[in-house]
């Protein structure tokens, strides 16, 4: 057993919806036994529940959460982050494609996994949705990195057999091949989950999207991870090069891929039948501020999404992200709901990057909380981690007001230690 003391926030139910969503101990206790949650509550109600002897770290003036769950992020495009492009297709063409190339060497797929681990944990991720490249490789060096760190990833093998460099296509069937291979070698095994990774509609053949249709029928847990209504010229070459399906949403749900544990990015230009589609089907939605912001794809209708009822999560999408913060990333939503009309209330933006992004994956129970059983995958924030942060969360009046100080001046400094079932993995300032 292994108690930790600081203020406790943590939910169980989305804000946009209730009042009472949330759970907050000012002063508060987790109590954490073999990497899982036992308990999370006031201090001075469970202090004295614990065994003789419990190791107490004392994190007083800091805040622990739920690590944050990054939904949507490619870890072979760690080094071409911050690399300028016109827009979307001339930014793969350029940049992309020559970039993934280079992981057909495991020994480079290897050094690029264990630097995205530690950007991750640096900045309080401690579970992520990853593209991986063509290469079979790819993926075994990343889920054998999280191994070691003991960490909850998602992860798969990006599948492409046309309008791709020669030198990064696979074919329909050697794609559902190696990404079968793959699913038996690492899909629940330790913490590790397989994710059906067709890159986008247009660089994957229908027979290809049938075969990864297929497989998610026959892999039912796994997941589902793909692109989808991301940009206008894309959106635009969907429908050219599938004329028969009634949108860009509609390509994917012909060929099996719409389901829970789908999960798709961007969804910026989803029309009120393709929402509806979403939330009837359990697929949820990726939403990519930072990224689409730079690329200048769009801008995401938080409340078109929230009155179709559909699962909605935020995600990084390094490397057209801009950071691997999920901090910096709530930032941006916060910005791109206002342009569209909407809010999103600290405590929203919080919970869509913890219990709402676990529900988003059908993960609720696993990670994103803190109810008994939960595998303890938490933070620690600082609300003093700078000299800007320090001066602003002195005088707030509100948990709604240090958390928006968080997320809008927060970045990695503000996560003082991060923790992954149960053994931190993660400590600022580390000698």
């Amino acid at each position: 057993m292994q108690a930790y003391r600081a203020s406790l926030l943590h939910f169980h139910a989305d804000p946009a919806f209730r009042d009472d969503a949330h759970h907050w101990h000012e002063d508060g206790l987790l109590l954490v036994d073999e990497g899982r949650v036992v308990a999370a509550g006031d201090y001075d109600a469970l202090h004295a529940t614990l065994p003789q002897g419990t190791p107490l770290h004392d994190y007083s003036g800091k805040l622990i959460t739920p690590g944050f769950i990054d939904t949507h992020v490619h870890y072979p495009q760690t080094d071409m982050i911050a690399s300028p492009a016109p827009g979307l297709l001339p930014w793969l063409d350029t940049y992309t494609f020559p970039t993934e190339r280079q992981f057909a060497d495991p020994a480079h797929a290897a050094r690029t996994a264990e630097f995205f681990l530690d950007e991750l944990l640096r900045c309080g991720t401690t579970t992520a949705m990853v593209y991986c490249t063509v290469h079979a490789a790819s993926v075994d060096a990343l889920f054998a990195a999280a191994g070691q760190r003991q960490l909850r990833m998602v992860a798969g093998k990006v599948l492409m057999d046309r309008h791709c460099p020669e030198w990064l296509r696979d074919t329909a069937e050697t794609g559902a091949r190696d990404s079968e291979a793959l699913i038996r070698r690492w899909h629940n095994k330790g913490r590790a989950l397989y994710a059906i990774t067709p890159r986008f509609a247009p660089t994957s053949s229908e027979a290809q999207l049938r075969l990864a249709g297929e497989l998610a029928t026959a892999w039912p847990d796994t997941f589902v991870q793909s692109h989808v209504s991301e940009n206008a010229d894309e959106c635009r070459w969907v429908r050219e090069l599938f004329p028969q399906a009634r949108s860009y949403l509609d390509v994917y749900e012909r060929c099996g891929l719409l389901r829970p544990r789908a999960v798709y990015g961007h969804c910026i230009w989803l029309d009120d039948a393709d929402r509806a589609r979403m939330a009837a089907t359990g697929a949820a939605a990726a939403v990519c501020p930072t990224s689409n912001l730079f690329l200048g794809s769009g801008l995401f209708d938080f409340a078109q999404a929230d009155r179709a009822g559909m699962r909605v999560a935020l995600a990084t999408d390094v490397g057209g992200g801009t950071s691997f913060s999920m901090l910096q990333t709530m930032n941006e939503a916060y910005k791109v709901a206002r342009l569209t009309g909407s809010y999103l209330p600290a405590l929203r933006m919080f919970y869509l990057a913890t219990l709402g992004a676990a529900r988003a994956m059908g993960l609720e129970g696993t990670i994103g909380g803190f109810a008994p059983g939960t595998e303890a995958d938490f933070i620690v924030l600082d609300p003093q981690a700078t000299p800007l942060l320090q001066r602003r969360t002195s005088h707030c009046a509100s948990l709604e007001e240090l958390l928006f100080a968080l997320a809008l001046l927060g970045d990695d400094r503000a996560v003082a230690a991060t923790y992954a079932a149960g053994n931190r993995v993660h400590v600022r300032d580390a000698a």
